[in-house]
């Protein structure tokens, strides 16, 4: 059986672990809680990101929803011109061949006038609504990009935070920490554009 070792690890061991926690433990205690804030702030920008394409996506559909009932009413529009135009062209049969036509042709032609003009008005208003829809859900889209161009960037800061652990580099640290802030003022720009 060989022979226990001369020199007692049990000291050394104490003596590198008191060594570690004077000197690293303080640091990286530092790059755990500011790897925790951005991990944190990186999952509320996740979860803002998530909502804003969810509700764009909302918007998107209604939009598209308005602008079928536009061409509905356009569709409608076009079937009220033909009827005018139909009876137009029985009207004007009358007349060549040198009679009155009767009167229930005009009426119905001027009904059909007043009736493309109310159309014509719906489907309008249809069409702006699903401007407005459209437009709304751009710019939540917009927005949803800077959410997630937040998350990668502290995604990034919190790579950089656990490779300044693993190696104890305070410079690769202060690196994260600038990462960690350019996603913090794009989380911000997004949060209040």
């Amino acid at each position: 059986m060989p022979e226990a070792p001369e020199v007692e690890t049990e000291r050394l061991h104490e003596a590198i672990k008191e060594e570690l926690e004077h000197e690293g433990g303080a640091f990286l205690k530092r790059i755990a809680l500011t790897t925790a804030l951005f991990a944190a702030l990186a999952a509320v920008a996740s979860l803002r990101a998530g909502a804003t394409v969810n509700e764009a996506l909302v918007l998107k559909t209604e939009a598209a929803r308005l602008q079928a009932e536009a061409s509905d009413q356009w569709a409608f529009y076009q079937a009220k011109g033909i009827k005018a135009a139909v009876q137009e062209t029985s009207r004007t049969s009358w007349l060549a061949i040198g009679k009155n036509p009767p009167a229930e042709y005009e009426e119905k032609e001027k009904r059909y006038a007043r009736e493309q003009v109310e159309i014509q008005n719906k489907a309008r208003e249809l069409e702006n609504k699903r401007d407005e829809k459209s437009s709304e859900a751009d710019h939540l889209l917009h927005r949803h990009h800077g959410y997630a161009n937040a998350v990668a960037i502290f995604q990034i800061s919190i790579a950089l935070g656990a490779v300044a652990a693993l190696t104890r580099n305070r410079l690769v640290w202060f690196g994260s920490l600038l990462v960690g802030t350019a996603g913090l003022l794009l989380f911000i720009m997004a949060l209040f554009a």
